[in-house]
């Protein structure tokens, strides 16, 4: 089916003329619109992705899950803007029988962009969704003529010590073996993972940090640039057969600078409770000897692990010669900082959805 809304939210502010797209290495260029299948639409990513290609003038059809209940199908509806203009085919991309129905066995699609990922992190789930249903995905993609790959990853893949990003590493090696033009996009963090205190902050309750605050920084990016960058990999020759990581604008962030930034919106005093890496080894290490006898233990030291691994690596290009992470090699794209968003939802302009990929 195909909606029938015809105008985005107004909130939108990075769109392009249907006929043209602008990059800053590449001035103006006309470029040709293209049937484009789209995994992960449902996210906000995904969301924001379906956006951009209809503003750029791209036929989009959308592979969307079969909806838990209808209550959440209903507010899905609701969203301003969520897919609109687009085709909808529903289906589990996790489910190898979908790629046999006829829209895929007797169609054409010039690329294919995937914003899909795995809901929880979990080793069953990361292997499944991040690696296997990326497989499948090409195998199906090869066969209906696409002849362009986009795929979302995550710059943490740079330094793997975690089930889901092995099993993106794992499909990013098979998507470049595969003889596809490729472009494998690794953003740093995302707007709605650095939400999560605000409204603690607002309670009045200090804003957590682990260490000093400065353990970690990064370049954040917000749904809208990423998009952006995303769909500009479809005519920019320049990231065809490129693993791209890519940050928002501005310096890099520590927690410290974030925390003080919401103190100072508020027009409070900034307070801060200092937690010790050494509680979350102690967690992770608890929860997995608790694992291997107890299933949903096992699970949630996957979880403990993935939240220690955010409190002490930073969202930055990662120097293997030098050892270290550099803000300068992060590139950045886009207009929208973090600190504006922290703006707008302190006012009560509302706060991004973290849901099942809150950590903390």
């Amino acid at each position: 089916m195909t909606t029938d809304e015809t105008s985005g939210p107004e909130w939108r502010s990075n769109t392009h003329a249907p006929w043209s797209i602008h990059d800053p290495l590449m001035g103006e260029e006309v470029h040709s619109p293209k049937r484009v299948l789209l995994l992960g639409a449902t996210g906000t990513i995904g969301m924001a992705t379906a956006w951009a290609l209809v503003q750029r003038g791209h036929q989009v059809v959308c592979l969307l899950r079969p909806r838990r209940s209808d209550q959440h199908l209903k507010a899905n509806e609701a969203r301003p803007g969520s897919l609109v203009g687009v085709t909808v085919l529903w289906g589990d991309a996790s489910d190898p029988e979908v790629w046999t129905q006829p829209s895929f066995t007797g169609g054409h699609f010039d690329a294919v962009v995937s914003c899909m990922a795995s809901r929880t992190g979990s080793p069953q789930d990361a292997w499944r969704v991040d690696h296997q249903a990326h497989v499948d995905a090409l195998k199906a993609a090869q066969t209906m003529g696409v002849r362009h790959f986009v795929q979302l990853s995550a710059i943490c893949v740079q330094k793997p010590l975690l089930a889901f990003q092995h099993a993106k590493l794992a499909f990013e090696k098979t998507l470049i073996e595969s003889g596809m033009t490729y472009s494998i996009v690794r953003p740093t963090a995302f707007f709605k993972s650095l939400s999560g205190q605000l409204e603690r902050v607002k309670k009045g309750k200090p804003f957590l940090i682990f260490g000093d605050g400065q353990l970690t920084a990064c370049k954040p990016i917000s749904d809208d640039d990423l998009a952006d960058f995303l769909v500009g990999c479809l005519d920019n020759v320049s990231r065809h057969n490129q693993i791209l990581p890519i940050g928002g604008p501005g310096p890099a962030i520590t927690p410290l600078a974030q925390g003080e930034h919401l103190f100072a919106l508020l027009g409070r005093p900034p307070r801060f409770k200092r937690v010790p890496v050494g509680l979350m080894d102690a967690i992770v290490g608890v929860l997995s000897v608790l694992g291997k006898l107890i299933p949903a233990a096992a699970a949630k030291a996957e979880l403990a692990r993935i939240g220690r691994y955010y409190a002490t690596e930073s969202m930055l290009v990662w120097d293997a010669q030098a050892q270290r992470y550099d803000e300068q090699a992060t590139p950045s794209h886009g207009s929208q900082t973090l600190f504006d968003a922290y703006g707008r939802w302190v006012k009560g302009e509302g706060a991004p959805d973290r849901g099942e990929h809150a950590v903390f």
